[in-house]
């Protein structure tokens, strides 16, 4: 596989500098991409990152994940507007850990390959840096005028800024740099790759590199993702969508994917799948003949869940999906977990009633229409059972002298009630 060839088409690379495809057509090449430990889960928005690096193993060569545990504690000035809160290392090494794990599900860490890859922690040489050695030995090799020069920094000293820019972010590039110069005489790495928002603090790397060790170095940066509508990737209303099953469900996960634009979802099959030119290619066209099938959306929510998750959380999301548009049974919905059943029932009516009437046995009409007011009368809720309009954890029941017991609870706690095709009603014993 040609690595260069191979992000073009996918349309992942924004610039690169001169030279990198003969470098790589040369010999094995070690790169790395930079990943923040501020928390014990990547998000999909490190995603893009991560498939470069893939892709590059595949492509026969070495990819190295730098843990920004030193650089995470600083902030960096590419266009956020708070500077980080500081890590303890305990909890730096337990989110390195995590990612570490995450990242397995990628990339080769443990075989005795030769382009296997390797996790570092800037932490681990910038912790014993002193200012008098880093003001020496690094900040003397730039010029004051060459940091200005960046557009990450003009961004933040310009007129329309209303941050400002502290000395610790202004600093950001040179120490970022120091990476690259580390990982460059320890681990023979010459490529850095990253966001295009990157690119000042990545050639600093490279320039860094040219000064002290008279070395050759490149930058290669991927387009930041974006959505069709203008809208930021990767973000909900209820914030980032993780790649944890604690954070993000494998349900609320296939979710976002099954729900982007025919735009969109061309583009992130390039992007976020290993799937060959031809075959996206051809589920392009074959979308393109029926868009309501919504083709291209489901593959994306299959390959990139199941890459992320398993095919068993796939199938669960999938059965899931269904439950609101009445194709699922009474044993599909029994088998959720809790968390993808609120999931999947998240903003119908809850309504709460004590456990001991459910363990006591209370009669349906007293539990729909008094206990709470589900439905406003028992007669309304008679006329509806016997017009066979009433479902019960999705069973149609036209027993309105049901005597509802603990037996009847979902997960031993939800009492499901539909009306019609669209009208639930969640009924939580607590």
């Amino acid at each position: 596989m040609n690595f260069i060839e191979e992000l073009q088409w996918r349309g992942m690379i924004h610039d690169m500098m001169p030279g990198i495809e003969e470098q790589l057509e040369k010999e094995l090449t070690s790169a790395y991409v930079g990943i923040d430990p501020t928390a014990d889960s990547l998000h999909i928005g490190h995603l893009v990152g991560v498939m470069m690096l893939k892709h590059f193993q595949v492509a026969g060569h070495k990819p190295i994940v730098l843990v920004g545990g030193a650089t995470g504690m600083i902030g960096d000035p590419s266009g956020k507007s708070q500077e980080r809160n500081l890590l303890d290392e305990k909890t730096l090494r337990h989110n390195q850990d995590c990612l570490r794990a995450q990242l397995s599900k990628f990339m080769d860490f443990d075989s005795d390959a030769v382009n296997a890859a390797e996790m570092v922690n800037n932490y681990d040489w910038m912790k014993d840096f002193t200012f008098l050695d880093f003001i020496r030995d690094i900040g003397k090799h730039l010029t004051v005028n060459y940091m200005m020069s960046k557009d990450s920094v003009k961004k933040r000293l310009s007129a329309d800024s209303k941050t400002g820019l502290s000395f610790t972010e202004f600093t950001y590039q040179l120490v970022q740099g120091t990476d690259f110069l580390e990982l460059y005489r320890t681990k023979n790495c010459k490529l850095q790759m990253g966001g295009s928002d990157q690119w000042g603090n990545i050639t600093t790397g490279t320039e860094l590199i040219r000064r002290k060790e008279s070395g050759t170095a490149w930058a290669i940066t991927c387009p930041l993702i974006t959505k069709a509508d203008g809208g930021k990737f990767g973000k909900t209303e209820s914030g980032n969508i993780w790649l944890d099953p604690k954070r993000t469900s494998p349900y609320k996960f296939y979710q976002f994917w099954l729900n982007t634009s025919d735009e969109d979802a061309a583009k992130y099959l390039k992007i976020f799948t290993l799937l060959p030119k031809e075959e996206i290619f051809a589920l392009i066209e074959e979308h393109q003949e029926a868009p309501h099938m919504r083709k291209l959306q489901q593959r994306l929510a299959k390959e990139v869940t199941i890459m992320i998750h398993s095919e068993e959380d796939y199938d669960t999301a999938v059965e899931a999906s269904q439950i609101l548009f009445g194709k699922a049974t009474a044993d599909v919905l029994r088998k959720l977990d809790e968390e993808t059943f609120l999931s999947v029932f998240e903003g119908v009516p809850q309504y709460t009633v004590s456990r001991s009437e459910f363990d006591n046995g209370i009669d349906i009409l007293e539990l729909l229409a008094v206990k709470t007011d589900v439905f406003p009368s028992k007669g309304e809720l008679r006329r509806l059972f016997q017009g066979n309009a009433i479902s019960i954890n999705k069973e149609k029941i036209q027993n309105s002298e049901l005597l509802v017991t603990k037996e009847h609870l979902i997960a031993d706690k939800y009492f499901l009630v539909q009306k019609g095709k669209k009208n639930y009603f969640l009924v939580v014993a607590c």
